[in-house]
């Protein structure tokens, strides 16, 4: 029961600091902020509604363990180097907040992975 409440706190956490790291995205120009991302939002509703929702099923289970894997591969997708967006972001100024976010995301969406792979293994 104890794992349980903690990986639905890891995953919001995982969720909340997302949205931390897309609206930086957004007021920082690299992300578009149109209706273009309404597809962003598909995939918040239904990890969230996963979370809140349905955590003690399978499907949830999988749907939680899907967005900890997206999760953990933002700081990778980002913080390599390579591309375009390393100098982007540097050149937009308040860098410590974007890299906190990617380190802090990845951290909590690997212990929302584990969780969530620890529960599917027992289910």
């Amino acid at each position: 029961m104890h794992e349980r409440v903690t990986l639905t706190i890891t995953s919001l956490l995982s969720v909340l600091l997302f949205t931390f790291h897309w609206a930086d995205e957004i007021a920082r120009g690299i992300e578009p902020g149109t209706l273009s991302a309404a597809g962003g939002f598909a995939i918040l509703f239904v990890w969230l509604y996963a979370i809140v929702a349905i955590p003690d099923r399978r499907l949830g289970l999988v749907i939680i363990l899907l967005g900890s894997i997206l999760a953990s591969g933002v700081p990778i997708l980002h913080m390599t180097g390579a591309g375009w967006l390393g100098p982007r972001i540097v050149a937009s100024g308040r860098v410590l907040f974007w890299v906190w976010t990617n380190i802090a995301l990845g951290a909590s969406g690997m212990i929302s992975l584990a969780l969530c792979l620890r529960a599917l293994w027992r289910k």
